[in-house]
C-alpha cells in the first residue's frame, strides 16, 4: 500500500515538473524582453528542476542515487538563482532597457529634482 502512495506522490511530482518547465518554455516564446523572459525561465527551472528531482529521489528510495539526486537538487537550489541574477545585472549593465508601459524610474527622478 505505501509503495502505491509514493508511486503516486513520485509521479504527481514529476508531472507538475513537466508541466512547470513547459509553462516556462512558453514563456520564453511569448514573452517580449529579456528581463521577463529570464524571470519566466528561471522561476519555472528551478521549480520544474526541484520537482523533478523530488518525484525521482521518491523513486530511488534510500539509496547512493537519492543522495546525489539530493545533491544535484541543492546545486540547482544555489546555482539557479544566482545565475538569474547575474544574467539580469550583465543585461541592465550593458544597456538592455526593459520593455515598460511605464517607467516608474522616471516618477523617481522628478519627485527628488
Amino acid at each position: 500500500m505505501s509503495g502505491t502512495i509514493i508511486d503516486i506522490l513520485s509521479w504527481a511530482l514529476i508531472l507538475l515538473g513537466a508541466f512547470s518547465l513547459i509553462t516556462g518554455a512558453v514563456g520564453v516564446l511569448r514573452f517580449p524582453d529579456v528581463y521577463t523572459r529570464m524571470h519566466a525561465a528561471s522561476i519555472t527551472d528551478t521549480l520544474g528542476a526541484g520537482s523533478i528531482i523530488l518525484g525521482l529521489i521518491l523513486q530511488a528510495g534510500l539509496t547512493l542515487v537519492a543522495a546525489k539526486l539530493f545533491l544535484i537538487l541543492v546545486f540547482i537550489f544555489f546555482t539557479s538563482p544566482a545565475s538569474s541574477f547575474a544574467l539580469a545585472h550583465a543585461a541592465l549593465s550593458s544597456g538592455v532597457e526593459p520593455i515598460l508601459d511605464a517607467d516608474l524610474r522616471d516618477d523617481d527622478k522628478e519627485s527628488s529634482s
